[in-house]
């Protein structure tokens, strides 16, 4: 039972960049008004964790709810909602003591809400797209298929407040992944009370976490998160509220940061060379890989090899970089660098399945392989529109992408912008050509990449890519070398196959004034986590 396909976001081992030194006096916290003023580049789609995809909707949503677990300051899982918890039956059995903890409307946290979440996830109707994450427990995947019913589900409420969770096999990043919203609680009385509506706007929401959201529409670009009175460790929590403000363009959010009315904005292109070196600066780097994506069912063209490794060999991914100057590398496969180390040699994942062709830019090798996958197809020109979101960055790659596959003779790009919550509807949907797919990954494991591709892939027709996969998660789950070799050698598959089109792998540069303290960032997942942030100035 691997992890199988992620949009969004992200929880392990890469330590936390520290933006600011904690160590506060609560006499100066008590002078200085505890409010953040935030930005985000998309806005949020929506705040059902069972539904969440994008970055932005996780963002709210750690900031709201809460898990068993919460990732600290060095990215390590800690006891949250839960106040202990029990491994048994050799990693496979989990059991859980639950705080005296309510939801934002008063009621109380119990077990219940947990089955009844992981159970809404899995079920078919719910259309989780994330549903994949729980196939770690017992009867997880079958369920989700439609083989079992969601009550022979491996979690059961023991008591009020005690709850057990069972495994398939021992898994040994699980603490991390009960730290990821998608485990997270839910309240089924509030669900069944605002139906369909539940997390569509601010009003069909209920926190379990250190923030309420509020003034969210649905649509609009602004919101903010109120401090949650009912959270059981709100002595800890520093701000009153988190002002957030939605700017797809970057000179926007730039501008409000220099007029004071942001305290953060991320930055791209020219500002990225204007600020570096001041100490407000924060160059992050992040596991994430931008991909090109390719919809076979659309366009037949993309089932043939030679197309594909055509469009692959055409894109000059190191001018793209450059192009888009935020501190974004070119790509040098499907995973990452922070993944993971050879556990014999130390050698990164990115470097030992490096596929050099399958990332290179030579455009006379990629005519070659066009005219040979023309006249395999007996066609003579492509007419393809590549769908981007309408980001500032977004719109340099997608016309980057136009102008560089435009070269190949017969090919013609017409690229169309929309809404990055239209986007991701339209990609969830598989409604589109052509698109640009950001995977970010929530462990600092290989595996959190590959699955993406395992068994419903486009490309994934031998079999042996899921073989591999298997093996290295089910047969040698606890043996690192011999499932480092599987992991290594599927990758190596996927990109001699071409079953992507890996371009770049993301930077998040950033201004930060200086009196917003103990900010830290996450590489590996869902950025910020404001609980612990605080005011001094």
């Amino acid at each position: 039972m691997t992890l199988k396909k992620i949009t969004a976001a992200g929880l392990l081992t890469a330590s936390a960049l520290v933006l600011a030194a904690c160590g506060q006096q609560k006499n100066s916290q008590s002078q200085t008004k505890q409010v953040l003023n935030w930005t985000e580049s998309a806005q949020i789609s929506t705040q059902d964790p069972s539904l969440t995809t994008d970055s932005t909707s996780f963002q709210a949503l750690l900031n709201t709810q809460e898990g068993l677990y919460r990732l600290d300051k060095k990215q390590k899982p800690q006891l949250a909602l839960a106040k202990s918890a029990k491994v048994t039956d050799g990693g496979k059995t989990y059991t859980f003591v639950l705080r005296d903890a309510k939801w934002s409307n008063g009621q109380a946290i119990t077990a219940n809400d947990f089955v009844y979440s992981y159970r809404r996830s899995l079920n078919p109707k719910t259309k989780s797209s994330m549903a994949f994450y729980l196939y770690q427990i017992v009867n997880a995947e079958a369920i989700n298929a439609g083989k079992k019913p969601v009550s022979s589900l491996g979690v059961k409420a023991l008591s009020k407040n005690k709850l057990q969770i069972k495994l398939v096999r021992p898994v040994s990043y699980f603490k991390l992944l009960l730290a990821f919203p998608l485990f997270f609680p839910e309240n089924q009385q509030f669900i069944e009370k605002v139906g369909s509506k539940y997390g569509t706007a601010a009003k069909y929401t209920i926190s379990s976490g250190p923030f309420k959201l509020t003034k969210w529409t649905g649509s609009n670009k602004q919101f903010t998160l109120v401090k949650n009175q009912n959270y059981w460790d709100k002595k800890n929590v520093k701000l009153d509220k988190v002002n957030e403000t939605i700017s797809e363009t970057s000179s926007t959010a730039y501008n409000l940061y220099q007029a004071g009315k942001l305290d953060e904005t991320y930055l791209t292109g020219e500002q990225v060379k204007a600020n570096k070196g001041k100490s407000t600066f924060y160059d992050q780097p992040a596991s994430a890989i931008q991909r090109l994506e390719l919809n076979r069912k659309k366009v037949k063209a993309f089932n043939n090899f030679n197309i594909r490794r055509a469009l692959s060999l055409a894109i000059d991914r190191e001018s793209l970089a450059k192009v888009l100057s935020d501190g974004s590398v070119a790509a040098k496969g499907f995973v990452p660098s922070g993944m993971g180390n050879n556990p014999t040699t130390g050698e990164a994942f990115y470097k030992e399945a490096y596929v050099k062709e399958a990332v290179s830019y030579n455009l006379k090798e990629a005519k070659k392989y066009l005219a040979k996958g023309y006249k395999e197809l007996g066609i003579k020109s492509l007419n393809l529109n590549l769908t981007v979101s309408d980001t500032d960055s977004a719109k340099q790659v997608g016309e980057f992408l136009q102008s560089k596959l435009g070269e190949l003779p017969g090919v013609k790009i017409t690229v169309t912008t929309l809404p990055y919550t239209t986007l991701i509807s339209r990609q969830s949907a598989g409604n589109y050509q052509l698109t640009i797919k950001n995977w970010q990954a929530i462990l600092g494991d290989p595996i959190n990449f590959l699955d993406v591709f395992e068994k419903d892939s486009s490309y994934n027709t031998s079999g042996k890519y899921d073989q591999l996969l298997n093996e290295a998660e089910n047969v040698y789950g606890n043996k690192p070398v011999q499932r480092w070799k599987r992991l290594v050698a599927a990758e190596k598959l996927l990109m001699n196959e071409q079953g992507t089109i890996p371009l770049i792998q993301t930077a998040k540069p950033q201004l930060v004034q200086s009196y917003v303290k103990n900010v830290s960032y996450n590489p590996l997942g869902i950025p910020y986590d404001f609980k612990l942030v605080y005011i001094k100035k």
